[in-house]
């Protein structure tokens, strides 16, 4: 199995209705799909991938270096030649079991970005701004699909007085000496919206779990893979899947991954879709069974996934939901 690979391109001509299709297909069946042809600028991407590789090695290198995960890391490399096999499986369970081997820094319009190198601003700003474009754009796809009037789940995604939020998270993950007893990122499913992701064309690692298999998503040269959060999972009354994904320590190669989200504000009420649940109203089914998720505000969301965001999903829908009756 691979995942879906989708021509945004065609949208715009005689295979409309097909590719349509095939990002409905992405949504319900898959949770992940990647866009080709998607109208961001080639020279941009590649402006963007050589700023944060250069931000990596320049501003963020060494820090990690000197990380928990590495000194964890170092420390049972050290056990393993002094203490029995029995011993370190212990001590690997008991220190490496809730890290990442992952630098990270999350950029929002409102927080304080690299400045290594000296460009990097600029173009992570150009970049964002077409990102946002790009999510909308998607995000009007979904409506169509989903039967909505058109801008619905954007301004589902806006609370009382506040716009959607966007934020980007760029992450590398270094060479691992030992990537059986480290996780490079751990399996989880996204909290928001529509996440739009600029991973490593070359450096692999990123899985879904698909019927009880962990996937990989094939690097393709500047293609931006979407999947769908926890959030689009409720709007389209589980139509949508947010699914299972994790990345994997790998002993070679920097895998470079520039995550945008494109979340509901924290005031935001979420529920399921009420043209969705009419249409079920309309096939005379019995909404009470067929409401499979509960309405919540995204900031109380937010406080239980900050707990809960490496387990399962489902307890978190039912506590948001009973806190809010």
């Amino acid at each position: 199995m691979t995942i879906p690979v989708i021509d945004m391109s065609k949208l715009d001509g005689e295979e409309r209705a097909k590719t349509m299709a095939e990002i409905a297909n992405g949504c319900e069946e898959w949770g992940f799909f990647q866009l080709i042809n998607h109208g961001v600028p080639v020279e941009l991407l590649e402006r963007l991938k050589k700023g944060c590789s250069e931000c990596y090695k320049l501003e963020r290198e060494e820090g990690f270096n000197k990380s928990v995960p590495v000194k964890m890391l170092d420390e049972i490399l050290v056990a393993e030649k002094e203490k029995s096999e029995k011993k370190v499986e212990e001590e690997v369970k008991k220190r490496v079991e809730g890290v990442d081997w992952e630098d990270v820094f999350v950029l929002q319009d409102d927080n304080e970005w690299p400045s290594i190198p000296h460009d990097f601003k600029e173009t992570m700003g150009e970049y964002r701004r077409e990102l946002k474009k790009l999510a909308e754009r998607v995000m009007e796809v979904m409506d169509e699909n989903l039967g909505l009037e058109k801008g619905y789940i954007k301004r589902a995604f806006g609370g009382p007085e506040e716009n959607p939020f966007f934020g980007t998270k760029v992450s590398h993950y270094p060479p691992c000496p030992r990537p059986d007893l480290v996780a490079g990122l751990r399996a989880h499913t996204d909290a928001g919206g529509v996440i739009l992701l600029f991973q490593d064309d070359e450096v692999g690692g990123l899985q879904i779990l698909k019927d009880g298999q962990w996937i990989d998503v094939q690097p393709i040269k500047n293609a931006i893979v979407i999947n769908t959060g926890d959030q689009l999972e409720v709007i389209s009354n589980g139509r949508y899947k947010s699914v299972w994904h994790r990345v994997l320590a790998l002993h070679e190669g920097n895998r470079r991954s520039i995550a945008s989200f494109y979340n509901p504000s924290l005031s935001a009420t979420i529920e399921p879709a009420a043209k969705l649940l009419m249409h079920l109203e309309a096939e005379n089914e019995t909404t009470v069974d067929k409401v499979k998720y509960p309405r919540f505000v995204f900031g109380d969301y937010m406080q239980v996934y900050q707990c809960q965001k490496f387990l399962p999903k489902e307890p978190r829908f039912q506590a948001v939901g009973a806190a809010a009756v």
